[in-house]
């Protein structure tokens, strides 16, 4: 297990919530003797605290465990930063569902504490590279833990598409577009859209068709070192978005193609011990427990 020394702390903006959490976990960490670090931007909301600030991706650097605190929006851009220093990341949550960020505020120092004394499980997520090519170079790229969604934008119009994986034509289809996801995205839009709900230790992808125009399209599962492949139809009377995240990171035009690959490195994701994935489930989705309970 690693020994923490240098704590970093992220925080979403715009809420006392987490301005209240983050000030309790500075206090909490000052009295363990550790040495905190702010991220520039969470810093700009904490008056006076006392601590160096870095960028992200410096406290990527300088961190042995990086906590953030927030939603899981919060994580998934903290995530593709942190991933390629390695750096352990746990999560709090101050935001809705909270499927990354399992620690709850009332019960933050004691969690906390646990993992810094080193009983915690460690977890590898994979994550998404994007590339976009007009004519043979490259003119917009992306990565994503959740997904990497191909989608009309602000239109209402269909996309037509042909995909290929390593290099096989799958088909070609008319529909609002496709959603390719990891298994931590297989929880959140990808869900929506009908997917399955993917084990995060599984290394698969799934392609979510959205609205496709023939019933017979279905979500396909497929094995994470794929190369996937999406030729954008020339005869496209819209400018197709691509969004890693929820983000927009490109817009594409007719002929165009988008890469999608697995990332290199992965993000190590911190649990407290007894981190159950199914209990998550239920307790997210509302799913029942056992008869008689």
């Amino acid at each position: 297990m690693t020994t923490f020394k240098n704590i970093g702390l992220i925080g979403r903006l715009g809420s006392a919530k987490v301005v209240d959490t983050l000030k309790r976990l500075i206090r909490f960490l000052e009295d363990g003797g550790y040495h905190v670090i702010i991220e520039d931007r969470t810093a700009t909301v904490l008056l006076d605290h006392g601590h160096p600030e870095a960028s992200r991706r410096l406290l990527g650097e300088l961190c042995d465990l990086v906590i953030v605190v927030g939603g899981d929006g919060s994580l998934l851009g903290a995530a593709r930063t942190l991933c390629h220093s390695g750096t352990l990341v746990l999560g709090v949550n101050r935001g809705r569902l909270g499927f990354l960020t399992d620690i709850s505020p009332d019960e933050l120092e004691e969690r906390v504490g646990e993992v810094l004394a080193g009983r915690y499980e460690l977890e590898e997520r994979f994550l998404l590279d994007a590339e976009l090519y007009r004519d043979g170079m490259q003119v917009g790229n992306g990565d994503a833990l959740n997904e990497v969604v191909l989608h009309p934008g602000k239109a209402v119009r269909m996309i037509e598409f042909e995909l290929f994986l390593d290099g096989q034509f799958v088909y070609s289809q008319r529909s609002d577009g496709l959603i390719v996801a990891t298994p931590t995205g297989s929880t959140a839009y990808a869900l929506s859209g009908g997917g399955p709900i993917m084990h995060p230790k599984l290394d698969v992808i799934t392609l979510v068709p959205m609205f496709p125009h023939t019933l017979s399209s279905r979500p396909i599962v497929i094995d994470a070192a794929s190369e996937i492949r999406i030729h954008i139809g020339e005869t496209n009377q819209t400018y197709p978005h691509i969004s890693c995240d929820g983000q927009t990171r490109a817009v594409a035009k007719p002929d165009d193609v988008l890469v999608i690959r697995r990332k290199p490195r992965r993000v190590q994701l911190v649990h407290p011990l007894g981190h159950n994935f199914f209990e998550v489930l239920r307790s997210k989705l509302g799913w029942s427990n056992r008869l008689g309970d």
